[in-house]
């Protein structure tokens, strides 16, 4: 459901323009107003009112909005759907699922926000997503690979080597292609 929709609504809209048009629709929508409409009209005004409520409700917290347009966008871009539902997200409960997973989120009640400290949380939830993790996991385990490999090429080195380093046999190796390349010139 997408809250803009419900509300008719741009994504650009002020939180004036998100208040107008939830009064507008509730008022239309409200189930008092439809007590005495057949069931059927009852039912589907009930199922808008708390669609309308339930945007307003995101779209009207500077932190749940944030989320909801981060959490649209990357489904656009080819993310999950059902994103949502994975918390229960839905209606015909006594609060909002979405509200309930909000505090767990955040560790507490509302609140407005925006700047640094919603910008950190943002970073945060990137870098502890799944996918993140377990390229992070990945690098690691190349990383420690590689230092595996080095450190035992070191040791095996030393000990066929004698106790010579690494940076001696080198300089014997050079001193070996010197000699060569001298004792060549000298032949010609």
């Amino acid at each position: 459901m997408d809250h803009y929709k419900v509300l008719g609504l741009h994504k650009t809209a002020s939180k004036e323009e998100i208040k107008a048009a939830f009064k507008k629709l509730a008022f239309q929508f409200h189930p008092d107003k439809h007590s005495h409409s057949p069931k059927v009209v009852r039912d589907n005004a009930t199922l808008r009112f708390k669609q309308v409520s339930e945007a307003y409700e995101v779209l009207m917290d500077d932190r749940k909005r944030a989320d909801y347009n981060f959490r649209s966008r990357s489904t656009a871009a080819g993310g999950s759907s059902s994103y949502y539902s994975q918390y229960s997200y839905g209606y015909g409960r006594g609060s909002s699922s979405y509200q309930q997973w909000s505090r767990h989120q955040y560790g507490g009640g509302g609140g407005g926000g925006g700047g640094i400290a919603s910008k950190f949380e943002l970073a945060i939830r990137i870098l502890t997503a799944r996918s993140s993790l377990l390229n992070l996991g990945f690098a690691a385990a190349i990383l420690g690979g590689i230092v595996i490999i080095d450190k035992s090429g070191e040791s095996l080195w030393e000990r066929q080597n004698s106790g010579k380093s690494f940076e001696e046999a080198m300089k014997s190796i050079d001193k070996a292609k010197a000699y060569r390349e001298d004792s060549a010139k000298e032949r010609t």
